[in-house]
Formats: structure tokens, sequence, C-alpha cells
């Protein structure tokens, strides 16, 4: 029997996240069943692990997008995820390492949340609500305890579980210059099957915007949405795929209160229409639009869960100002305690903290999950993705054709007599080097510049499309590709404009007619090399802000080991450190091509035919400077790839 979104298939499941034809089900003579994958993109799934082909026991689970099976006797029984689901944590603890020891930021939480309701989560700051957040996502799984999600482990079926969680971050995970039916049409792709028509596309997407009343703002940018729109969209981008359980963190943060009540009129609207929400929020003024309160007190332990109605009796306190406030004046009293001294936690915590761990299910043989997408597909769609982001920042391409310009021609400011060709009569031309410098510093500068912001400032819509199934090598290629051609055309504006009225030598060493383009060449793949550091310490840093001052730190370093200032080459120790230094590399391309060595007057006069062996004018030197610069970036690459690791979902990082 063959399972699958056509309608030939003999089971058919109308669900997008179900390929066209997903799996098939196999009778062996022995009367035992077997599942077979068929390549599907979402992947087939047996208690919660991939598989491809699996003989199945009675009491395992097969998930198939949102549907899962189960086989009674020679029966196959299908239950399909509409929002109905039981969803429990149960004795989450988080330590984290601080002066040697640990410390706990979530301490013992437990609790339980209804099927189809809004659950609000409320706590002073330093409460653990981000932390809980990120335990309850399978972000940062809890040290200790469980997440159970209809009675299945979180952590331990996560790449199957993980496509039914929503999650909203507290900042945009959409691109802020597209449209919104353009950002939902490109997340769609990347999160759709493959053989998913653009037809059917279009359709959840108009279907989600008329759900969210956002049909009417769709062709607008999103940066031209206020707070409480620009929040929607985000939503919208979640329930593109049916989630029946939606976090969100901090969504009324930054809003006035009339967008605070809409944002919050919006998520019990979703709860009502079968999904589960849970959100994380520092406002108090609407929460009797929920069904259930966490809130949580200092030091990650639960202070009260229960009706919202019901809290502030509980505390016996007349506004939350005076919770909170004593909350601070009180750190060391054991909330905990008072609450599970108490009848609330028996009626709402006391059941589920004591039931016994739940049984692991039977092991299978896992497989790497698979991409919703091919790793092509992706690529394809990131990359014109980034173009569309590019070209909607008017800003930006100002910016990316100014800065060679302007570079260029500072260089040609330069005065020189005698061109950049070896000077006649053994006359010198000492400004010749200074003209390089000036051009491999501007591509260095221009490249990083480039790069040095874009994974930081990604970050966020990084982390959750990672979570969602996109390859981590094909959005770091989708850079690498746009990046990379933009920094090679910079390189030959900065050239164009830097040779422009200069002499140049007659011939080259590969090109022979085009000694020109050959050291446009080298100035452009310095800039690469440099654009691919950009990444490192974009992936690196924080913060945005901490991206500037490397920035500059970067270009000032290249120019001190360039080797045209003084001489580093036979200099113990100096000249090898140069050698980690695109500069150095892009500098002796462009003058092997130059005969730099012998153009520029010798750093030892007694000796003149002792010049830098990097700037030897032969074909072997100039294409073994270019493989150096080239080997850096393909280093660069996977250094970049490492770092994004710390990014992602924890419980994902080993794949």
């Amino acid at each position: 029997m063959r399972i699958g979104r056509a309608l030939e298939n003999e089971l058919v499941v109308s669900d997008l996240q179900v390929s066209r034809h997903h799996a098939e089900f196999h009778a062996h003579p022995d009367g035992r069943f077997e599942i077979v994958d068929l390549g599907s993109h979402n992947g087939t799934y047996v208690n919660g692990q991939p598989v491809q082909r699996h003989i199945l026991g009675p009491d395992d689970i097969v998930g198939v997008g949102h549907s899962t099976f189960r086989l009674v006797g020679d029966r196959l029984e299908e239950f399909v995820d509409t929002g109905e689901v039981s969803f429990s944590a149960r004795r989450l603890t988080v330590k984290v390492k601080q002066g040697g020891a640990d410390k706990v930021i979530l301490n013992d939480v437990s609790f339980g949340v209804p099927e189809k309701s809004l659950v609000a989560v409320i706590g002073p700051s330093g409460s653990g609500k981000s932390t809980l957040l990120r335990a309850l996502t399978g972000y940062r799984p809890a040290d200790h305890g469980e997440v159970l999600y209809d009675n299945r482990n979180l952590y331990k079926q996560f790449a199957e579980l993980r496509q039914r969680i929503g999650l909203v971050p507290q900042d945009d995970i959409l691109h802020a210059q597209l449209t919104v039916r353009t950002a939902l049409r490109y997340a769609a792709k990347l999160r759709f099957p493959g053989d998913t028509a653009e037809a059917e596309r279009n359709a959840r997407i108009e279907e989600v915007l008329r759900e969210l009343k956002l049909d009417i703002h769709a062709d607008k940018r999103i940066t031209s949405l206020s707070g409480g729109q620009r929040k929607r969209v985000s939503v919208a981008l979640e329930l593109l795929t049916k989630p029946s359980l939606i976090f969100l963190d901090e969504p009324t943060s930054g809003l006035d209160p009339g967008m605070d009540r809409d944002v919050m009129q919006l998520l019990r609207g979703l709860a009502d229409d079968g999904r589960t929400v849970l959100v994380v929020t520092h406002s108090v003024a609407e929460l009797a639009l929920c069904d259930r309160l966490l809130v949580m007190a200092p030091g990650g332990s639960v202070a009260y869960f229960g009706p919202p109605s019901e809290a502030l009796n509980f505390f016996g306190y007349e506004s939350w100002a005076d919770v909170f406030q004593a909350f601070e004046n009180y750190r060391d009293y054991d909330w905990s305690g008072r609450w599970r001294g108490s009848q609330h936690y028996q009626t709402y915590a006391a059941d589920l903290e004591n039931a016994p761990a739940q049984a692991a299910p039977e092991q299978v043989q896992p497989t790497r999950p698979p991409k919703p997408q091919s790793w092509g597909s992706q690529l394809w769609t990131l990359v014109r993705r980034y173009l569309s982001v590019i070209a909607s920042d008017p800003g930006f391409i100002v910016l990316m054709f100014a800065l060679p310009v302007v570079l260029g021609i500072v260089s040609m400011v330069i005065p020189t007599e005698y061109g950049l060709a070896p000077p006649p009569l053994r006359k010198f031309n000492s400004n010749a080097g200074v003209i390089i410098l000036i051009l491999a510093i501007g591509a260095c500068f221009s490249g990083a510049a480039n790069s040095v912001r874009e994974l930081i400032k990604e970050r966020v819509i990084y982390e959750r499309e990672r979570a969602t199934g996109l390859s981590r090598s094909a959005y770091l290629m989708s850079k690498v590709i746009v990046l990379g051609v933009i920094t090679a055309l910079q390189g030959v504006v900065i050239c164009a404009l830097g040779f422009a009225i200069r002499e140049l030598p007659a011939r080259g060493l590969l090109l022979r007619e085009y000694p020109a383009v050959e050291m446009t060449m080298g100035i452009s793949m310095l800039g690469i090399t440099s654009m691919m550091i950009g990444l490192i310490i974009s992936a690196l840093v924080r913060t945005a802000e901490k991206t500037m001052p490397l920035l500059v730190m970067f270009a000032i370093v290249q120019v001190v080991f360039t080797g045209v200032l003084f001489q580093i080459f036979d200099t113990p120790g100096l000249e090898q450190f140069a050698w980690l230094m695109p500069s150095r590399w892009g500098v002796a391309a462009v003058g092997a091509t130059l005969d730099l060595g012998n153009v520029m007057p010798p750093w030892d006069r007694d000796n003149p035919t002792n010049v830098d062996p990097l700037w030897d004018a032969t074909l072997s030197q100039w294409g073994f400077n270019m493989a150096v610069l080239l080997v850096m970036s393909v280093v660069c690459g996977f250094v970049v790839q490492r770092l994004l690791r710390r990014h992602e979902p924890e419980v994902m990082r080993e794949r």
C-alpha cells in the first residue's frame, strides 16, 4: 500500500509536508510488515527516527508528515495531528558553568498544557523564561527532565516532531526589505517538499494571509508595517506548515497597549482555531485572554501555574507590580516550595510531576534526516532570495558601487614618472609598490566590508530555518556565490580606475596579451579571500556593533604585511607570520606580473638582486600565489561552516 499526496496512491494524505509518492507498506510472507521510504523530501519516521526501510513491531509509530500510523493486527490505524495533542514538561533542569561550578538557571520545572489552549509565561528578569522556551523547543535541551509532545519525547524524536512546532523569536525571522508575499514565497519554497507545485504553495500562502488578515498588506514591504503587523507576518511564516504547537518569545515587546491587545487577540484566535499556543511575555495587561498562566520565580523555578484569574489571589497581592516587587525584595524566599504546598499545585501539576518517566520506544536504526529540498534547489532559492534582498536595498547598492570607485580614484592621485612598467635605464619607480598597496588594501577592505555583517544580521533567521531543515552548506554557499561575484566586480572597478592612467607591462605571465586582466585577477582573488575572512568575523561576533572595529583592525594589519612598506622576506618569524595574511599573497600575485622586485628600488642597495621571492616574475610563482589565496578561501569556508553550528538547535549539531 502506497502513501502520498497524489491521488493515485492507495492512501492519500492531503498534507503539503508529504511528498506525492512518500512511502509504501510491504507485507512479508511471515506476516510481518515493512515500511519503505520512496525518496520522500521530508522523510519517513519510525518512533521519531528517520528510516529508509524498517520492519514494524506492534508498538512502532510510523510518522508521515502530520500523520502517524500504527499496526493493530493486520489493520493500519491512522491519526492526523490537527492540534488535539497534549504537551507537557517534566522536571526540566538546566545548568551552566559559572566560575568553575554549575549554576542552576532552570530548576525542576513541570507543567502540562491543555489541548488547543493559550498559555502565557511571565516572570521577572533572570527567572529563566527564555531558557525555558529553548528547552521546550529543543533548541537547548534541558540537562535533566523531558518534554513530551503527545506523550512522545521531543528531544529523542526531534527530527520528526520539529515539523509540528512553530517558533516565533523576539526578533523578526523574515527579511524585512522584501514584501510580505515575496518573503512568504521564499520561505514556503524552502520548507515544502521539492515536488510541491507552485500553485499549491501559493494557495497555502494566500490562505494564511487571509487567516491573519494580512491579505491587504501582502504587497507592502515588511519594513513599512507596524510592529503588530510585522509580528503577524512572523506568525504567518510559521503557520505555513500547519504546526499544532506554536511558541512565541516576547511578541509584544516594544508595542503600545493597543498593539499589545491586537497581538494577544491574534494568539487567542490561533488557539481557538485548534492550536496550542505558548507565549513568553513581560506584558500582563491581557493575561485574561489566556487559559493558563505560568509564573517563573527568580532562580528559574515555578511560582504558580493555573488559571490567570486566580493568580493574584494566590500570591495575595492586588497587582502584578506588587508580585514582581515581592520577587525582587524576597529573592531567597522559597517560592517554589510555597507553590508545591498549595492546592493549585495538587490540581494543576501534581499528577504530571509524579507520573513515572516515559518508557523509551523500541530503538530503530536511524538514517540522516532528509532535507525538504535538494541541496541544489535550496542553493538556488537562497541565491535568488539574497539577490532580491540586495535589489530591494538601494543604500547597499549605492555603497557597493561607490566604495570601489572611491578607492580606485584614490590610487589615481599617486604620482609616478614611469607608470607600472619596468623603468628604462634601471631607473626605479618608488611609487609602484604604493600604487599596488592602495589597490590591494582597497580590495581587502571592500571584500571584508561586504560580508562582515551578513551572518550576524541573519542569525535569528538562520537558526529558525536550520531547525526546519535548511542545509548549512547551501546557506553558506549562497553567501559565497553572491558576495564573491560582487567582490570580484568591485576588484575589476578598482583596477580599471587604478590602471587607467598607468603604463603597464607589455606582457603578462599567464595572459600574455592582457597583463591588466592578469593583475585584476590577483586583486579580485584577494578581495574574495578577504570576503571569506569577513564571514568568519560575522560568525564569531555576538552583536553587529562589534564588526566594525574588527574590520578596521583587519584592514590595518593587511597594510603592514603586504611586503611593500618594509622588507619582510629573509626576516625569520615575521616572514612566516606574514604568510597568514591574504594581502601578502595578493600583492605578490600582482607583483609577479609587474616584476615588482625590479620595478621598486631594492631593499638592499648593496645587493640589488636580493628581491622578494614571492615577486619572482615567473608563471609558476604567480600560480602559486593565486593558489595560496584559493586555499585560504577554502579553509575560511570550512571555519565558517563550523562556527555556524554554534547558532543551531543543540539537538541538531551532531548532524
